[in-house]
């Protein structure tokens, strides 16, 4: 009997004891008023901090009970309609406009916007021999790996790395703001090479394009797009920027910027999270679900899908999770202004794309969603219940990219990329506002075992 054999044998025994020890009675999360995931019993988040930056509303409460509410998204004391409403109007891009505002607080006027978009193209190429060293040489069949990757690696090619004066963390998130889409595009190239077996090709950077016009253009074999595929990809860009300090990936690097750690760091952490399936991913989770609908359903009626989302949640369809992807969020309730945003925004093109088909099945499943979900339920206000569920951004998101021709393994990728101007700012705000160290208790259920001697044992 080989040596591997009996170690894969005493791995598996090891791993099947460890099961079956260490097991936490769930009883003793409520006997102990554990807040698990930092969730409170009404499903709202545990105070955990403040923040000048961004404002999640999605309830009111009302006698000390939580109640339904329209969805707003504020940044620095401004509403994200308003924002995108004024970028619409005058058919300009605003996903720079929105990164001068999470950054510094304030939105910037016409020279300071003008300067400000320069500063970012300038900074969009990376250190010389970055992309051959730490991209080409070594590809990643997961580009979210490969961005957290290379932002730890930045931490090589600055010299001022560990300088935390505001001056050289603002210098730092500017660079990472741009770099991040030139990684992105690098790394999928290459993936494409090595992974796909596909042609590759690095197009130079247009000084004059805005974000979501240079990811189109370095994308694109034919660098070619229209205006209004850019300026649906910009407010993909402007939705997804910043989304409080309570979700998983923000907090998490506001975590690793409490203990003082690097710029690179805190940032690769933030990736590390929005990386997990149940962050970052919803939205393939969607599209797989679309997919699913449209092989097992044989038309697309009102009833037929309502059928077919009753079986989702039953667990008798889709992939068995008893989920309905892109419905219901952790804060809003009435609705997440976000999706309504896209939602208004992408019929057009989605239509004439040739995606209207899909787009109104997604329609469809915002609608029934919330009525089959809470005839499910047995006891409580059905029609608060009701209230209570309402598209996320995911609905729509997967297939918003879908319409753009963005693939798939991009559609989280670029969620960082736009995220990553809120990362930096909770960053500074962490910095220089709350200086303790972020250290949440836990309850050890062990009990005391004692220590036998090796030779007793």
């Amino acid at each position: 009997m080989s040596d591997s054999f009996l170690q894969d044998v005493t791995m598996h025994n090891l791993c099947e004891e460890f099961r079956n020890s260490n097991r936490i009675d769930s009883s003793l999360y409520n006997r102990y008023h554990v807040c698990r995931g930092l969730r409170n019993a009404d499903g709202s988040g545990v105070l955990a901090g403040l923040t000048n930056i961004c404002n999640v509303h999605g309830y009111v409460i009302d006698d000390g009970e939580k109640r339904p509410d329209h969805g707003k998204l504020i940044w620095r004391g401004i509403d994200l309609q308003e924002i995108v409403n004024g970028c619409v109007s005058e058919n300009r891009f605003g996903y720079e406009e929105v990164v001068f505002l999470l950054l510094f607080g304030r939105l910037p006027n016409r020279t300071e916007l003008s300067d400000f978009c320069r500063i970012l193209y300038n900074h969009r190429e990376l250190p010389d021999g970055f992309a051959e060293d730490m991209i080409f040489k070594a590809p990643s069949n997961n580009i979210m790996n490969k961005l957290g990757r290379s932002v730890l690696a930045l931490y090589s090619y600055d010299p001022n790395a560990e300088d935390m004066s505001v001056e050289n963390l603002f210098h730092q998130s500017i660079r990472l703001i741009a770099q991040m889409p030139t990684i992105m595009v690098n790394a999928y190239q290459v993936k494409r090479r090595y992974f796909d077996h596909e042609s590759m090709f690095f197009h130079p950077a247009n000084p004059n394009h805005s974000m979501a016009e240079h990811i189109l253009s370095t994308l694109r074999a034919d660098r070619q797009f229209t205006d209004d595929e850019a300026h649906l990809l910009d407010l993909c860009l402007m939705l997804h920027a910043e989304h409080g300090g309570g979700n998983n990936s923000t907090f998490a690097c506001r975590v690793l910027t409490s203990v003082a750690t690097d710029t690179y760091s805190a940032i690769s952490a933030a990736i590390g999270s929005l990386k997990g399936p149940q962050h970052g991913g919803a939205n393939l989770k969607v599209l797989e679900q679309l997919s699913l609908l449209k092989e097992e359903c044989s038309d697309y009626s009102e009833g037929t899908i309502a059928d077919y989302l009753k079986k989702l949640l039953a667990k008798e369809a889709g992939d068995h999770s008893g989920l309905i992807y892109g419905m219901g969020h952790a804060v809003y309730t009435m609705s997440d202004p976000r999706a309504v945003i896209l939602k208004e925004n992408a019929r057009a093109l989605a239509e004439k794309n040739g995606y209207g088909e899909d787009f109104a099945i997604l329609e469809t499943i915002e609608k029934l969603t919330p009525k089959i979900i809470s005839n499910s339920k047995n006891g409580g206000d059905a029609r608060q219940l009701e209230s209570s569920i309402c598209a996320n951004v995911d609905l729509y998101s997967g297939l918003v990219y879908r319409v753009l021709n963005i693939p798939p393994e991009l559609f989280t990728p670029l969620f960082a990329v736009s995220r990553t101007a809120g990362w930096c700012a909770h960053r500074i705000e962490e910095l220089l506002s709350n200086r303790r160290v972020i250290r949440p208790a836990y309850k050890s259920v062990a009990g005391n075992v004692g220590y036998t001697p090796l030779n007793e044992r």
